[in-house]
């Protein structure tokens, strides 16, 4: 609260989600990978393939987090509703 009691511009509370790239020799192997990460709960994995042929498997998951707290300076939110946001953070955290 305190930082954010001396912020002067724009401040967003951010979670990223965990992401592993992994370059598969074959595409059998980038499916079969594809395959385990979704069943495995990474619902936003995908498999990519570049024009010189490399196989790159994305392992991903959703649990994101966007949350702007000041602007311009000033407080949008309440500290009750950033403790709030922390807590989802810290779960979205654990499960990823």
């Amino acid at each position: 609260m305190t930082a954010l009691e001396k912020a002067t511009g724009d401040v967003v509370l951010k979670f990223e989600p965990f992401v592993l790239h992994v370059l598969c020799r074959e595409l059998q192997d980038a499916q079969l990978l594809h395959s385990a990460a979704v069943n495995s709960g990474f619902k936003n994995s995908g498999i990519t393939v570049s024009r010189g042929g490399k196989i790159m498997m994305a392992v991903r998951s959703t649990h994101c987090l966007e949350v702007p707290l000041t602007h311009k300076g000033k407080l949008m939110v309440s500290e009750e509703y950033i403790e709030f946001v922390v807590q989802v953070a810290n779960r979205k955290m654990e499960e990823n």
